[in-house]
């Protein structure tokens, strides 16, 4: 483990109430993206999905299908695990709550929390969302009541649903404890919270006081149980939240040198619903153990249908008979079309409006006009006029003056700066300068009429190798979009061993084509899409 850096990234753990949807899928593609991404750099990366399977809410889920909680996440985890298999998301675990490893780990974390004394036992009397599984004070449930003019009707201030009363004794967090602390993180690590304007919601919260929270449940058993008191389970929160050190080895004898090397995470990538939790409750709970916090909570936004007519982008309802499932967008766009046009459409953290016109109108512009237009020309020319393989490499070829050659000159760093941030967007950008500049190059150079000239043999084996080492690179810095398509057009260059490299930077300079080898032409990577009007 010691010879590469570790880099641990991880998505929240989604509830099994329903079947993944779209957001649950653009997060965890996200994740798969940056995981891709950091393993070409080098680094021993570790990434994380898995299942939220306690709490009132799943237990609520199995009673109404007239099952047991337990059978019930049975049922619905392929759902998760298939889908994944299906968007080629590389993760190198798959936790579920329910597992051994996070009871044990769990269970280790009361033990630490009392041992450190931010736990204690009072009663709890107030308003709870099942739901949003989220306790909420009268003044905060009296405050959205007025803001929705609905005076008396007790609404969750997050979600609008009703809200139960809950009067049970608890065990609680010291939370309150915690508030300069958290603020001295804040100043200390500016980017601890991204993108930094999420920053200054969380700062705002913190600031305003933080209270004790009830860490335990009586009113139902379908949870992990308190080690030293077994009339109480522990509230899904507490429970799930410890996930993401569960996975490495937390509390786990047998593991310390795996937590010793991956923890603290350098990503726990969330919905922009839950980052209070994750940048308040949870480093807050590590702070009263004594562990480090994760280098960065990234928050993204929601995924909005946008409104061809208005303009305007609303939020997916049944009601509106505007949700969209993952399989519709395959359908329509592919697997790699799809991991494309979420990663490069919508800036990760804001919401993004999306259409069924607006991805058809990005991959036929980038993947069928740009980049497999790119590819499918280069790799016919190259197979015509060199029977059926990539030029002889003309002597000093890559030193060469070329447009292609000055735009790949430091690539990766332009590349890299954007990725490192979650800046996915702008790191297509740099790619697709590149693409864009190699379809110009075609036209300038116009390799058909130099080849009709043999006396110009030279010169249409130096443009081809511009042509197809462009491409080549090109194709490193798509894999982690793209992976199967890169790995294709690799392949079609007879490059193959090149796909799984862990360095990107020596990958990507300009020179490493390989002469005289084997060229397939192939079908279309992405065929154009007929309109859907």
């Amino acid at each position: 483990m010691a010879d590469r850096p570790s880099f641990y990234i991880t998505t929240p753990i989604y509830y099994v109430n329903a079947a993944p949807h779209l957001g649950t899928a653009y997060c965890t593609i996200l994740c798969d993206v940056m995981a891709r991404y950091k393993r070409s750099m080098g680094y021993d990366v570790k990434f994380l999905t898995g299942l939220d399977e306690h709490g009132e809410k799943v237990q609520q889920a199995a009673e109404a299908h007239d099952m047991t909680p337990q059978a019930w996440c049975d049922s619905l985890a392929p759902a998760f695990t298939d889908i994944w298999k299906t968007l080629e998301i590389s993760n190198d675990d798959f936790i579920r709550t329910t597992q051994e490893r996070q009871v044990k780990a769990v269970q280790h974390l009361w033990e630490r929390m009392r041992e450190a004394g931010y736990i204690y036992k009072g009663s709890y009397d107030g308003w709870y969302c099942v739901p949003e599984e989220t306790y909420f004070t009268d003044t905060q449930v009296k405050k959205a009541d007025e803001e929705r003019h609905t005076e008396g009707q007790h609404l969750c201030p997050d979600c609008g649903r009703s809200l139960e009363r809950v009067q049970e004794e608890s065990w609680f967090f010291k939370l309150s404890a915690f508030q300069d602390r958290l603020l001295a993180l804040y100043d200390e690590h500016p980017d601890f919270v991204m993108p930094d304007f999420r920053m200054n919601e969380v700062r705002t919260f913190v600031e305003g006081g933080l209270r004790d929270i009830s860490v335990s449940r009586t009113s139902f058993d379908w949870g992990i149980p308190v080690p030293f008191d077994d009339k109480h389970v522990t509230y899904v929160w507490f429970d799930a939240l410890l996930n993401y050190a569960t996975a490495v080895g937390f509390g786990n004898p047998d593991m310390a040198d795996e937590f010793a090397f991956r923890w603290p995470a350098q990503f726990n990538v969330v919905g922009k619903d839950i980052i209070r939790f994750h940048c308040v409750i949870w480093p807050a709970m590590l702070m009263a153990i004594g562990e480090a916090v994760p280098e960065h909570v990234f928050a993204h936004g929601f995924l909005m249908v946008h409104d061809d007519e208005t303009g305007k982008n609303v939020k997916m309802s049944k009601s509106l008979g505007n949700v969209i499932a993952p399989q519709d967008v395959v359908d329509m766009l592919g697997v790699e079309g799809y991991r494309y046009y979420f990663m490069t459409d919508c800036v990760p953290g804001e919401d993004g409006g999306i259409s069924f016109g607006r991805m058809e109108q990005v991959y036929n512009a980038d993947l069928a006009n740009s980049w497999g237009n790119l590819v499918s020309r280069s790799l016919n020319m190259s197979a015509k006029y060199f029977d059926g393989c990539t030029p002889t490499l003309p002597e000093g070829w890559a030193d060469a003056e070329s447009p292609l050659r000055e735009i790949a000159q430091g690539i990766v760093g332009r590349y890299a700066a954007h990725m490192d941030k979650v800046e996915y967007v702008a790191a297509k950008d740099v790619v697709m300068e590149l693409v864009h500049a190699a379809n110009h190059y075609i036209e300038d150079s116009m390799p058909w009429a130099v080849a009709k000239d043999p006396e110009r043999a030279g010169e249409l084996a130096q443009i081809m190798a511009n042509l197809l080492e462009a491409i080549r690179i090109c194709a490193h810095l798509l894999e982690p979009f793209m992976p199967e398509t890169s790995a294709e057009v690799l392949r079609r260059m007879s490059l193959a061993d090149e796909a799984d490299t862990q360095d990107l930077e020596a990958c990507c300079a300009w020179g490493g084509l390989a002469g005289g080898v084997p060229v397939t032409k192939g079908d279309a990577l992405f065929p154009r899409l007929q309109s859907q009007k």
